[in-house]
């Protein structure tokens, strides 16, 4: 092999007129990735002989893979009413569709009901406004639950939508025990990255070893919990901490578990996982490898029995943040490119996204593209005909391996911390997944990692998309009626009784809380009362924002793009006798905060004095702080489709306290067809996904000259 390899080189070195090594590219993830890889890369690798359905799962978690059953076709979908989710849901299954996977709105997710004055810009948007058992009812009306597989998304209010969800099956006719699909459950990932938390990490993880116990007991065909690493690559993670923070996430669960008295093979078996899938095509395919033979090796320290204990399954998303708003049917090709890595990989359920959610949530059209593409690869493209067609190629394997070093390493620092939740109270992982995300920003906005359409090979032109609109007021008077006639027809002695067991189970520590809340939720207790209710015996939890710092600035070095705008921000605050202050404001309940916190660390470093407001304020409380903090701009970052509602209530704030010389500004998912509607409201700019920072930060400095100027 030596004599090849030097034969290869010279020839490499002929045309490329240089040292091939040159051309080695490293990730994010640290890994250098020589342009040829050969058998001596395989040296020392002790992966090679494992077989699909043995230990340690690494080929797969059985034996015949899709030649056997083909993965699972999920659409994450949910929006607006019950009645529309419940419609769509129908339309994808006669469609194809194998699985449901429902999205609730953010109301929903943070425990409020819909007539939470909190809430108000929230209700039906980014997924579907669930109250109450009978909303439940109306999501699945005709679906029969006892066959069909439902995956649920939830984690803060996760006791009162899973109880909703037991008591709607069981008056549809659906025992428990007939019950089939995944409740996410996953909280130490809230607590990271999503932020749709209620309560503080201790309780939180009470809740979910209380879920682990009772699906146990009482579901034995749903799984307890969906591990998830998507939001981690969402927010920023490169692919080596999603790996190990999601495995060591669900080794904190399995420890919860045992604590609470629970056999580890009784719930084992029922744990999944919940992956993004990105663009870096064989690494996340080889990502899905590693993650087999990691949680088998993380599960040997709880000695089950059960070979089932050891597998990891788990469900795939295709990447949103890779979608683009600029030139977005390219979108549809960087779906199908991620579906495939997902499935090389050997996901064993999957959902692909739609082309259009850059901009808002998906129409029938683009969610038809989105399965169909799963179709195609299912049934056209021969990918199901072999078991984990990548094994043996130097690349893949040598990925394969080198990923599981560095993930079991940066596992093995979290344990030295005392596991994950002492590494999530001490902020560790947040820290670190914000700094990849913001050092990762300026190699976009140089154009040294390529995305087309929106750094490179832009259209001079470009398709306008029509965009789904939810009308938010319509969806909260709905609410608002179906809400009051539960309360007027339920049994109010009923609800009291229902109430008062729960508060006592959950001060207590003695009882499972799932088990009282789906009593609660027969005496038709609604989601906001019941979060109330452990609301009153676990507290709230509020995070403190932090800024990264020195990050974003030193990726430019001596940039003179960026050195011209940092001086000419520096002659602007000599003028103003102080550097101009933004703050960086989240309304409603959206707890996507990469976006926010990359423009609060990348606005730092040019030189702006940032203000890092907190998570789920309301237009008051923004502008509020906004006066009190004496800013000149204020930025804010919106991506759950809350803008028409909470902006404007922001702009007449500011008027009514007098502060109208504050600029507002908007970034994040806003669809171009609003963009007139906010400024004719007062926002006076806004910058959509893919917008370069630098410019950003340009158009902020001219508004603020131009303020000047006309006072």
């Amino acid at each position: 092999m030596t004599e090849k390899l030097a034969r290869w080189r010279s020839l490499a070195e002929r045309e490329l007129k240089a040292d091939p090594d040159t051309v080695a590219w490293q990730t994010p993830e640290g890994i250098n990735v020589k342009p040829l890889y050969t058998g001596d890369d395989l040296q020392g690798i002790d992966h090679l002989d494992n077989l699909p359905g043995e230990k340690p799962f690494l080929r797969g978690p059985r034996a015949t893979m899709y030649a056997g059953r083909p993965w699972t076709i999920r659409q994450y979908a949910g929006f607006s009413t019950a009645e529309e989710s419940n419609a769509f849901y129908r339309q994808a299954l006669a469609g194809g569709q194998k699985g449901l996977s429902v999205a609730f709105d953010l109301a929903t997710h943070r425990g409020y009901d819909s007539d939470h004055p909190r809430v108000e810009g929230d209700v039906g948007k980014a997924g579907v406004a669930i109250d109450s058992v009978e909303d439940m009812k109306i999501l699945f009306d005709g679906i029969p639950l006892s066959e069909m597989s439902v995956s649920m998304t939830m984690n803060g209010a996760v006791i009162p939508v899973l109880a909703a969800f037991i008591v709607a099956g069981e008056e549809q006719g659906a025992s428990r025990a007939e019950l089939s699909g995944t409740i996410q459950n996953d909280i130490l990932k809230e607590f990271m990255v999503r932020n749709t938390y209620i309560y503080p990490p201790e309780p939180s993880m009470r809740i979910v070893a209380d879920i682990i116990a009772y699906t146990a007991a009482e579901m034995p065909r749903f799984n307890s919990i969906s591990i998830s690493g998507y939001h981690m690559q969402e927010a920023g993670a490169t692919l080596v901490q999603e790996l190990a923070f999601t495995l060591a996430d669900g080794r904190e669960y399995v420890r919860s578990a045992i604590r609470r008295g629970q056999d580890v093979d009784a719930f084992a078996g029922r744990l999944s996982f919940f992956f993004a899938i990105g663009m870096n095509f064989f690494m996340e395919a080889a990502k899905l490898r590693a993650a087999r033979l990691l949680w088998s090796r993380v599960m040997e320290e709880f000695e089950p029995k059960k070979p089932q204990s050891f597998m990891l399954r788990t469900h795939c998303q295709t990447s949103g943040w890779s979608l683009a708003e600029q030139d977005p049917y390219n979108n549809i090709v960087r779906t199908a490119y991620e579906a495939m890595a997902a499935v090389l990989g050997g996901t064993q359920s999957l959902h692909t996204n739609s082309f259009d959610e850059a901009i808002a949530l998906p129409t029938e059209f683009s969610a038809r593209i989105a399965r169909n593409t799963q179709l195609i690869l299912a049934h056209e493209t021969g990918v199901t005909k072999v078991v984990d067609p990548l094994a043996g190629s130097y690349y893949v394997e040598s990925l394969t391996s080198e990923l599981a070093e560095k993930a079991w390493a940066l596992m093995e620092e979290v344990e030295a911390m005392g596991g994950m939740t002492k590494a999530v109270n001490d902020g560790y992982p947040k820290r670190l997944i914000e700094e990849a995300a913001t050092r990762r920003q300026p190699a976009i906005d140089k154009g040294d990692e390529v995305i087309v359409g929106v750094n490179r090979f832009r259209p001079e032109v470009e398709d306008r998309i029509e965009a789904r609109a939810i009308d938010n007021r319509a969806v909260r008077e709905a609410q608002l009626k179906r809400l009051e006639r539960v309360r007027r027809q339920r049994d109010p002695k009923q609800w009291e009784t229902a109430l008062a067991r729960l508060s006592e189970v959950a001060s207590s520590g003695e009882g499972n809380i799932l088990e009282a809340a789906v009593e609660a939720a027969r005496a038709r207790a609604t989601v906001g009362e019941i979060s109330d209710v452990l609301r009153g015996a676990f507290g709230d939890h509020s995070a403190v924002p932090e800024v990264v710092h020195d990050v974003y600035g030193p990726a430019y070095g001596d940039d003179p793009e960026y050195a011209m705008l940092v001086d000419r921000l520096l002659q602007f605050s000599q003028s103003l006798g102080q550097k101009p202050r933004l703050m960086v404001a989240k309304l409603g309940q959206d707890g996507h905060d990469r976006g926010a916190k990359i423009i609060a660390s990348a606005f730092g470093d040019i030189g702006f004095d940032i203000i890092a407001g907190p998570l789920f304020q309301t237009p008051p409380e923004a502008a509020a702080a906004a006066i009190e903090a004496g800013v000149h701009v204020v930025g804010v970052s919106s991506l759950a489709a809350g803008h028409k509602t909470l902006l404007p209530q922001l702009v007449e704030e500011l008027k009514a306290k007098g502060a109208e010389d504050i600029i507002v500004v908007c970034g994040g998912v806003v669809p171009r067809q609003d963009y007139d509607f906010l400024k004719e409201h007062g926002v006076a700019a806004i910058f959509g996904p893919g917008t370069n920072v630098l410019d950003a930060a340009r158009a902020v400095l001219d508004l603020m000259e131009g303020r000047r100027r006309n006072v």
